[in-house]
């Protein structure tokens, strides 16, 4: 069982009831509209759900949903419809995939973020995960207005060979084949999802080409990271609001 974290009114949980259950699929619809809460997918029956409330105001500002898969168990995954995921089955290690992941838009205190990873941390640490995985969604289809946050992910956080994904999507945007130019970090960092920042910090790393999914209207990159990649101090920070 995930214990509550608390700082200050906010409350990191996990869902338990209609009127949760209820209140994550609102935010999920206001952040990826329709297609995210089609009950029909099957990973909520096989995921647990967490949402970050504000107690004082009653409202969900972040959710995301999280499963636990034993070595070889990637089909399984979500992200097995999107991505060719055999050389990742070779991994031994068990893995933590995270989805669904979203904050809400008018939100920017930065504890939300926080109090998420710290959950995550308590379920890494409690049954000894070795690799987070999941995809990190940018918001929309058109590729053009993330061009300096795709060449940065080309030229400094690309998968190791040994784990990269394969295309499986019929619609995919390859960029680290179609996009040479260097990027503008300061843009690349401020178009960056919130998510998929806070991987990039911790060591992680993302697939070679994003795919284009209409339904969610989102871009999304498959993006992993390594335990023991994660820097000691990371740890430590997140380590403390547990």
């Amino acid at each position: 069982m995930i214990a509550p974290l608390f700082k200050g009114k906010l409350c990191a949980r996990p869902a338990v009831s209609d009127v949760d259950f209820a209140a994550v699929a609102a935010l999920q619809h206001q952040c990826f509209g329709a297609g995210a809460v089609a009950e029909g997918d099957g990973f909520n029956a096989l995921s647990t759900q967490i949402l970050v409330e504000d107690t004082k105001a009653g409202r969900v500002l972040c959710c995301y949903r999280l499963q636990v898969l034993e070595g070889g168990e990637l089909r399984r995954s979500y992200a097995s419809q999107y991505y060719g995921l055999a050389k990742l089955e070779a991994f031994e290690g068990r893995m933590l995939e995270l989805g669904r992941f979203c904050i809400a838009p008018a939100c920017r205190d930065p504890d939300v973020l926080r109090l998420a990873w710290a959950v995550m941390t308590e379920v890494v640490d409690r049954l000894d995960v070795q690799m987070l995985f999941g995809c990190s969604s940018f918001a929309g289809v058109e590729s053009d207005i993330y061009h300096d946050s795709f060449a940065l992910l080309r030229a400094r956080h690309l998968a190791p060979a040994c784990w990269s994904p394969g295309i499986m999507a019929p619609e995919v945007f390859e960029f680290a084949k179609e996009l040479q130019r260097a990027p503008n970090v300061a843009k690349a960092w401020r178009e960056m999802p919130p998510l998929l920042r806070t991987y990039l910090m911790m060591g992680g790393w993302v697939s070679d080409h994003a795919v284009v999914d209409r339904q969610m209207n989102t871009l999304h990159v498959f993006t992993g990271v390594e335990v023991a990649v994660i820097p000691e101090q990371r740890k430590r920070l997140l380590r403390a609001l547990v």
